[in-house]
Protein backbone atom coordinates (compact mmCIF):
# COMPACT_ATOMS: atom_id res chain seq x y z
CA UNK A 1 0.00 0.00 0.00
CA UNK A 2 2.73 2.44 1.02
CA UNK A 3 4.75 1.59 -2.11
CA UNK A 4 1.70 2.33 -4.30
CA UNK A 5 1.18 5.67 -2.56
CA UNK A 6 4.80 6.64 -3.11
CA UNK A 7 4.60 5.67 -6.80
CA UNK A 8 1.34 7.60 -7.13
CA UNK A 9 2.89 10.72 -5.61
CA UNK A 10 5.94 10.45 -7.84
CA UNK A 11 3.68 10.09 -10.87
CA UNK A 12 1.65 13.12 -9.85
CA UNK A 13 4.78 15.23 -9.36
CA UNK A 14 6.09 14.17 -12.78
CA UNK A 15 2.79 15.04 -14.47
CA UNK A 16 2.65 18.51 -12.97
CA UNK A 17 6.28 19.37 -13.64
CA UNK A 18 6.83 21.88 -16.45
CA UNK A 19 9.79 21.40 -18.82
CA UNK A 20 12.48 24.02 -18.25
CA UNK A 21 15.53 24.69 -20.40
CA UNK A 22 18.35 27.19 -20.14
CA UNK A 23 20.76 26.62 -23.00
CA UNK A 24 21.78 27.72 -26.47
CA UNK A 25 20.78 25.66 -29.49
CA UNK A 26 24.34 24.92 -30.57
CA UNK A 27 25.01 22.84 -27.46
CA UNK A 28 21.50 21.67 -26.58
CA UNK A 29 19.61 19.52 -29.05
CA UNK A 30 16.62 19.68 -26.69
CA UNK A 31 16.52 23.46 -26.96
CA UNK A 32 16.75 23.33 -30.76
CA UNK A 33 14.07 20.63 -30.91
CA UNK A 34 11.74 22.51 -28.58
CA UNK A 35 11.75 25.85 -30.38
CA UNK A 36 12.93 24.89 -33.87
CA UNK A 37 15.07 28.01 -34.12
CA UNK A 38 18.81 28.63 -33.81
CA UNK A 39 19.87 30.94 -30.96
CA UNK A 40 23.61 31.16 -30.18
CA UNK A 41 23.31 32.36 -26.55
CA UNK A 42 21.62 30.56 -23.64
CA UNK A 43 17.98 31.49 -23.10
CA UNK A 44 15.08 30.35 -20.93
CA UNK A 45 12.33 28.21 -22.42
CA UNK A 46 9.42 26.55 -20.62
CA UNK A 47 6.48 24.33 -21.58
CA UNK A 48 3.54 24.89 -19.21
CA UNK A 49 0.41 22.89 -20.10
CA UNK A 50 1.87 21.89 -23.44
CA UNK A 51 2.61 25.47 -24.54
CA UNK A 52 5.99 26.70 -25.72
CA UNK A 53 7.29 29.91 -24.17
CA UNK A 54 10.70 31.54 -24.63
CA UNK A 55 12.44 34.51 -23.07
CA UNK A 56 14.98 36.15 -25.36
CA UNK A 57 16.90 39.42 -25.58
CA UNK A 58 16.12 42.31 -27.90
CA UNK A 59 18.92 41.03 -30.14
CA UNK A 60 16.93 37.87 -30.90
CA UNK A 61 13.33 38.89 -30.20
CA UNK A 62 11.98 39.75 -33.66
CA UNK A 63 13.69 36.82 -35.36
CA UNK A 64 12.49 34.28 -32.80
CA UNK A 65 8.92 35.62 -33.09
CA UNK A 66 9.03 35.14 -36.87
CA UNK A 67 11.00 31.92 -37.21
CA UNK A 68 10.39 29.73 -34.15
CA UNK A 69 7.72 27.32 -32.95
CA UNK A 70 7.33 29.25 -29.69
CA UNK A 71 3.74 30.34 -29.10
CA UNK A 72 4.79 33.09 -26.70
CA UNK A 73 8.06 35.05 -26.90
CA UNK A 74 8.78 37.36 -23.98
CA UNK A 75 11.38 40.15 -23.88
CA UNK A 76 14.24 39.33 -21.53
CA UNK A 77 14.76 42.97 -20.53
CA UNK A 78 11.18 43.29 -19.24
CA UNK A 79 11.35 40.10 -17.19
CA UNK A 80 14.74 41.08 -15.75
CA UNK A 81 13.27 44.36 -14.51
CA UNK A 82 10.28 42.53 -13.03
CA UNK A 83 12.59 40.06 -11.27
CA UNK A 84 14.48 42.93 -9.63
CA UNK A 85 11.21 44.50 -8.45
CA UNK A 86 9.61 41.32 -7.14
CA UNK A 87 12.71 39.74 -5.62
CA UNK A 88 14.93 42.38 -3.97
CA UNK A 89 17.97 40.08 -3.87
CA UNK A 90 17.65 39.12 -7.53
CA UNK A 91 20.21 40.49 -9.96
CA UNK A 92 17.83 39.94 -12.86
CA UNK A 93 19.74 36.85 -13.97
CA UNK A 94 18.16 33.64 -15.26
CA UNK A 95 17.15 32.43 -11.78
CA UNK A 96 15.12 35.59 -11.19
CA UNK A 97 13.55 35.39 -14.64
CA UNK A 98 12.51 31.77 -14.04
CA UNK A 99 10.96 32.72 -10.70
CA UNK A 100 8.92 35.40 -12.48
CA UNK A 101 7.72 32.83 -15.01
CA UNK A 102 6.80 30.39 -12.25
CA UNK A 103 4.69 33.05 -10.54
CA UNK A 104 3.12 34.31 -13.77
CA UNK A 105 2.06 30.86 -15.04
CA UNK A 106 1.36 29.22 -11.68
CA UNK A 107 4.13 26.67 -12.06
CA UNK A 108 4.80 24.65 -8.91
CA UNK A 109 7.60 22.42 -10.23
CA UNK A 110 9.98 22.37 -13.18
CA UNK A 111 11.36 19.29 -14.90
CA UNK A 112 14.94 19.83 -16.08
CA UNK A 113 17.32 17.76 -18.24
CA UNK A 114 20.26 15.94 -16.70
CA UNK A 115 22.66 18.44 -18.31
CA UNK A 116 20.92 21.51 -16.84
CA UNK A 117 23.47 24.07 -15.53
CA UNK A 118 24.31 23.05 -11.96
CA UNK A 119 24.90 26.60 -10.72
CA UNK A 120 21.50 27.73 -11.93
CA UNK A 121 19.82 24.67 -10.42
CA UNK A 122 21.39 25.41 -7.02
CA UNK A 123 20.29 29.05 -7.24
CA UNK A 124 16.71 28.07 -8.05
CA UNK A 125 16.50 25.53 -5.25
CA UNK A 126 17.96 28.03 -2.80
CA UNK A 127 15.15 30.40 -3.82
CA UNK A 128 12.57 27.67 -3.12
CA UNK A 129 11.84 26.62 -6.70
CA UNK A 130 11.03 22.91 -6.99
CA UNK A 131 13.02 21.02 -9.60
CA UNK A 132 12.83 17.45 -10.85
CA UNK A 133 15.55 15.95 -13.01
CA UNK A 134 14.01 14.10 -15.95
CA UNK A 135 14.35 10.32 -15.67
CA UNK A 136 15.92 9.83 -19.07
CA UNK A 137 15.26 12.17 -21.98
CA UNK A 138 13.47 15.47 -21.37
CA UNK A 139 11.61 14.94 -24.65
CA UNK A 140 11.37 11.15 -25.22
CA UNK A 141 9.44 11.83 -28.41
CA UNK A 142 12.70 12.93 -30.04
CA UNK A 143 13.46 9.24 -30.61
CA UNK A 144 10.52 8.97 -33.03
CA UNK A 145 11.35 10.79 -36.25
CA UNK A 146 8.64 12.33 -38.41
CA UNK A 147 8.69 12.17 -42.21
CA UNK A 148 10.18 15.66 -42.35
CA UNK A 149 12.91 14.76 -39.84
CA UNK A 150 13.73 11.59 -41.77
CA UNK A 151 14.00 13.69 -44.93
CA UNK A 152 16.56 15.96 -43.24
CA UNK A 153 18.62 12.97 -42.09
CA UNK A 154 18.48 11.53 -45.60
CA UNK A 155 19.64 14.90 -46.96
CA UNK A 156 22.55 14.98 -44.49
CA UNK A 157 23.55 11.49 -45.57
CA UNK A 158 23.61 12.61 -49.20
CA UNK A 159 26.18 15.16 -48.08
CA UNK A 160 28.20 12.37 -46.43
CA UNK A 161 27.98 10.33 -49.63
CA UNK A 162 29.45 13.27 -51.54
CA UNK A 163 32.34 13.20 -49.09
CA UNK A 164 32.94 9.52 -49.82
CA UNK A 165 32.92 10.20 -53.56
CA UNK A 166 35.68 12.72 -53.00
CA UNK A 167 37.70 10.21 -50.97
CA UNK A 168 37.29 7.63 -53.70
CA UNK A 169 38.43 10.11 -56.34
CA UNK A 170 41.51 10.90 -54.27
CA UNK A 171 42.34 7.23 -53.76
CA UNK A 172 41.89 6.50 -57.46
CA UNK A 173 44.31 9.33 -58.32
CA UNK A 174 46.86 8.59 -55.60
CA UNK A 175 50.08 6.66 -56.15
CA UNK A 176 52.31 4.64 -53.82
CA UNK A 177 55.91 5.71 -53.24
CA UNK A 178 58.30 4.52 -50.57
CA UNK A 179 55.52 3.05 -48.45
CA UNK A 180 53.27 6.11 -48.56
CA UNK A 181 50.40 7.38 -50.67
CA UNK A 182 50.87 10.56 -52.68
CA UNK A 183 48.18 12.73 -54.22
CA UNK A 184 48.79 15.83 -56.34
CA UNK A 185 52.54 15.43 -55.77
CA UNK A 186 52.25 15.64 -51.99
CA UNK A 187 51.91 13.02 -49.26
CA UNK A 188 48.32 11.98 -48.69
CA UNK A 189 47.60 12.31 -44.99
CA UNK A 190 44.53 11.87 -42.82
CA UNK A 191 44.49 15.63 -42.41
CA UNK A 192 44.48 16.33 -46.17
CA UNK A 193 41.70 13.84 -46.79
CA UNK A 194 39.66 15.32 -43.94
CA UNK A 195 40.14 18.81 -45.37
CA UNK A 196 38.82 17.69 -48.75
CA UNK A 197 35.80 16.05 -47.12
CA UNK A 198 35.15 19.23 -45.15
CA UNK A 199 35.18 21.34 -48.33
CA UNK A 200 32.66 19.06 -50.04
CA UNK A 201 30.34 19.28 -47.04
CA UNK A 202 30.64 23.05 -46.75
CA UNK A 203 29.74 23.39 -50.42
CA UNK A 204 26.49 21.62 -49.51
CA UNK A 205 25.74 23.80 -46.47
CA UNK A 206 26.81 21.25 -43.90
CA UNK A 207 29.61 21.11 -41.36
CA UNK A 208 31.71 17.95 -41.10
CA UNK A 209 33.16 18.22 -37.61
CA UNK A 210 35.15 15.35 -36.14
CA UNK A 211 35.43 13.35 -39.40
CA UNK A 212 37.47 10.17 -39.05
CA UNK A 213 40.09 9.19 -41.63
CA UNK A 214 42.18 6.57 -39.88
CA UNK A 215 44.49 4.07 -41.51
CA UNK A 216 46.33 0.99 -40.30
CA UNK A 217 46.39 0.40 -36.56
CA UNK A 218 44.98 3.89 -35.91
CA UNK A 219 41.68 2.56 -37.24
CA UNK A 220 41.66 -0.09 -34.50
CA UNK A 221 40.72 2.68 -32.07
CA UNK A 222 37.19 3.37 -33.41
CA UNK A 223 37.07 7.07 -32.46
CA UNK A 224 40.66 7.91 -33.43
CA UNK A 225 40.34 10.67 -36.03
CA UNK A 226 43.59 9.59 -37.72
CA UNK A 227 46.76 11.57 -38.31
CA UNK A 228 49.81 11.51 -40.51
CA UNK A 229 50.52 9.64 -43.75
CA UNK A 230 48.11 7.16 -45.26
CA UNK A 231 49.84 4.06 -46.56
CA UNK A 232 49.24 1.61 -49.41
CA UNK A 233 47.88 -1.84 -48.66
CA UNK A 234 46.39 -0.73 -45.33
CA UNK A 235 42.71 -0.54 -44.43
CA UNK A 236 41.44 3.02 -44.00
CA UNK A 237 38.24 3.74 -42.08
CA UNK A 238 36.38 6.91 -43.12
CA UNK A 239 33.47 8.03 -40.89
CA UNK A 240 31.57 11.18 -41.95
CA UNK A 241 28.76 12.66 -39.84
CA UNK A 242 27.89 16.11 -41.23
CA UNK A 243 25.44 18.50 -39.59
CA UNK A 244 23.10 20.45 -41.85
CA UNK A 245 23.52 24.17 -41.34
CA UNK A 246 19.82 24.95 -41.65
CA UNK A 247 17.98 22.31 -39.63
CA UNK A 248 20.80 20.96 -37.44
CA UNK A 249 20.13 17.32 -38.35
CA UNK A 250 23.04 14.94 -38.85
CA UNK A 251 23.98 12.24 -41.25
CA UNK A 252 26.33 9.42 -40.24
CA UNK A 253 27.97 6.95 -42.59
CA UNK A 254 31.18 4.91 -42.56
CA UNK A 255 33.05 3.13 -45.31
CA UNK A 256 36.35 1.26 -45.28
CA UNK A 257 38.93 1.59 -48.07
CA UNK A 258 42.28 0.25 -49.18
CA UNK A 259 44.63 1.56 -51.87
CA UNK A 260 46.81 -1.22 -53.25
CA UNK A 261 46.62 -4.98 -52.99
CA UNK A 262 44.68 -6.46 -50.09
CA UNK A 263 45.76 -9.66 -48.43
CA UNK A 264 43.46 -12.64 -48.12
CA UNK A 265 43.05 -11.80 -44.41
CA UNK A 266 41.99 -8.23 -45.22
CA UNK A 267 39.51 -9.45 -47.82
CA UNK A 268 37.98 -11.87 -45.34
CA UNK A 269 37.74 -9.19 -42.65
CA UNK A 270 35.90 -6.75 -44.94
CA UNK A 271 33.61 -9.45 -46.34
CA UNK A 272 32.68 -10.57 -42.82
CA UNK A 273 31.83 -7.04 -41.68
CA UNK A 274 29.82 -6.44 -44.85
CA UNK A 275 27.80 -9.60 -44.26
CA UNK A 276 27.21 -8.68 -40.59
CA UNK A 277 26.00 -5.26 -41.74
CA UNK A 278 23.56 -6.84 -44.22
CA UNK A 279 22.25 -9.36 -41.68
CA UNK A 280 21.64 -6.68 -39.03
CA UNK A 281 19.70 -4.41 -41.39
CA UNK A 282 17.57 -7.36 -42.52
CA UNK A 283 16.57 -8.02 -38.89
CA UNK A 284 15.47 -4.49 -38.03
CA UNK A 285 11.70 -4.07 -37.68
CA UNK A 286 9.19 -2.63 -35.20
CA UNK A 287 9.09 -4.66 -32.00
CA UNK A 288 12.40 -6.41 -32.61
CA UNK A 289 14.84 -6.57 -29.72
CA UNK A 290 17.77 -4.20 -30.23
CA UNK A 291 19.65 -6.26 -27.65
CA UNK A 292 19.10 -9.47 -29.63
CA UNK A 293 20.17 -7.92 -32.94
CA UNK A 294 23.40 -6.74 -31.32
CA UNK A 295 24.06 -10.12 -29.72
CA UNK A 296 23.38 -11.92 -32.99
CA UNK A 297 26.09 -9.79 -34.60
CA UNK A 298 28.55 -10.71 -31.84
CA UNK A 299 27.69 -14.38 -32.30
CA UNK A 300 28.10 -14.18 -36.09
CA UNK A 301 31.56 -12.64 -35.72
CA UNK A 302 32.63 -15.30 -33.22
CA UNK A 303 31.42 -18.11 -35.47
CA UNK A 304 33.32 -16.52 -38.37
CA UNK A 305 36.52 -16.68 -36.31
CA UNK A 306 36.62 -13.12 -34.99
CA UNK A 307 36.45 -13.22 -31.17
CA UNK A 308 36.15 -10.10 -29.05
CA UNK A 309 38.95 -10.11 -26.49
CA UNK A 310 41.93 -8.21 -25.10
CA UNK A 311 45.34 -8.71 -26.67
CA UNK A 312 48.39 -7.08 -25.14
CA UNK A 313 46.12 -4.71 -23.22
CA UNK A 314 44.14 -3.62 -26.29
CA UNK A 315 40.51 -4.39 -27.12
CA UNK A 316 40.14 -6.47 -30.27
CA UNK A 317 37.18 -7.71 -32.29
CA UNK A 318 33.74 -6.08 -32.01
CA UNK A 319 33.72 -4.09 -28.79
CA UNK A 320 31.21 -1.30 -29.36
CA UNK A 321 27.47 -1.10 -29.85
CA UNK A 322 25.95 -2.08 -33.17
CA UNK A 323 24.32 1.33 -33.59
CA UNK A 324 22.76 4.42 -32.07
CA UNK A 325 19.99 6.90 -32.63
CA UNK A 326 20.64 9.80 -35.00
CA UNK A 327 19.01 13.19 -35.36
CA UNK A 328 19.84 16.56 -33.84
CA UNK A 329 22.69 14.75 -32.08
CA UNK A 330 25.12 12.28 -33.58
CA UNK A 331 24.53 9.90 -30.67
CA UNK A 332 21.05 9.87 -29.17
CA UNK A 333 18.32 7.40 -28.24
CA UNK A 334 17.64 4.63 -29.05
CA UNK A 335 20.56 2.17 -29.10
CA UNK A 336 21.42 -1.09 -30.82
CA UNK A 337 23.41 -2.49 -27.93
CA UNK A 338 23.29 -4.90 -24.98
CA UNK A 339 20.22 -4.40 -22.76
CA UNK A 340 18.68 -1.90 -25.18
CA UNK A 341 14.90 -1.60 -25.45
CA UNK A 342 12.90 -3.00 -28.39
CA UNK A 343 12.78 -0.94 -31.57
CA UNK A 344 9.68 1.10 -32.36
CA UNK A 345 8.25 2.44 -35.59
CA UNK A 346 9.82 5.80 -36.36
CA UNK A 347 13.12 5.13 -34.60
CA UNK A 348 16.15 6.16 -36.65
CA UNK A 349 19.33 4.21 -35.95
CA UNK A 350 22.74 3.64 -37.42
CA UNK A 351 23.89 0.10 -38.17
CA UNK A 352 27.67 -0.05 -37.88
CA UNK A 353 29.33 -3.40 -37.17
CA UNK A 354 33.10 -3.31 -37.06
CA UNK A 355 36.14 -5.50 -36.44
CA UNK A 356 39.48 -4.24 -35.17
CA UNK A 357 42.73 -6.20 -34.90
CA UNK A 358 46.08 -4.37 -34.59
CA UNK A 359 48.46 -5.68 -37.19
CA UNK A 360 45.61 -6.57 -39.54
CA UNK A 361 43.63 -3.34 -39.36
CA UNK A 362 40.11 -2.20 -38.76
CA UNK A 363 36.92 -2.29 -40.81
CA UNK A 364 33.58 -0.61 -40.09
CA UNK A 365 30.59 -0.15 -42.37
CA UNK A 366 27.75 2.14 -41.33
CA UNK A 367 24.39 3.13 -42.74
CA UNK A 368 21.22 4.70 -41.33
CA UNK A 369 17.73 3.20 -41.28
CA UNK A 370 14.29 4.24 -40.07
CA UNK A 371 12.30 1.52 -38.37
CA UNK A 372 9.04 0.66 -40.16
CA UNK A 373 7.85 0.18 -43.70
CA UNK A 374 7.06 -2.89 -45.76
CA UNK A 375 10.49 -4.48 -45.29
CA UNK A 376 10.92 -3.64 -41.61
CA UNK A 377 13.00 -0.53 -42.16
CA UNK A 378 13.76 2.08 -44.79
CA UNK A 379 17.23 3.19 -45.76
CA UNK A 380 18.13 6.82 -45.04
CA UNK A 381 21.64 6.48 -46.49
CA UNK A 382 22.96 5.06 -49.72
CA UNK A 383 26.44 4.76 -51.13
CA UNK A 384 28.29 1.87 -52.83
CA UNK A 385 30.56 -0.43 -50.82
CA UNK A 386 33.50 -0.56 -53.21
CA UNK A 387 36.53 -0.53 -50.96
CA UNK A 388 39.62 -1.62 -52.90
CA UNK A 389 41.43 0.77 -55.26
CA UNK A 390 44.40 -0.64 -57.17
Amino acid sequence: MLARMIRSRKKARTQEATPLLYADTQHSADQLYFGNVSVPDPFVAIGPAGRKIAVVSALEYSRVVKESDFEVVLPLETLRAEARRRFPRSDGGPAGVIRVLAARYGITCFRIPYAFPAGLAFALRKAGVRLEVAAGALFPERAHKSDSEAAEIRKANRVAAAGFRRVEQILAESVARRGRLYWCEAALTSERAREEIGKVCLERNALASGTIVAGGDQACDPHCRGSGPLRPNELIIVDIFPRLDGSGYHGDMTRTYLKGRPTAAQRKLVATVREAHRRAIDRIAPGRSADAIHRDTVRYFEEAGYPTERRDGAHCGFFHGLGHGLGLEVHEAPRLAPNAAPLKRGHVVTVEPGLYYPGLGGCRIEDVVRVGGATGCERLSRHPYRWCYA
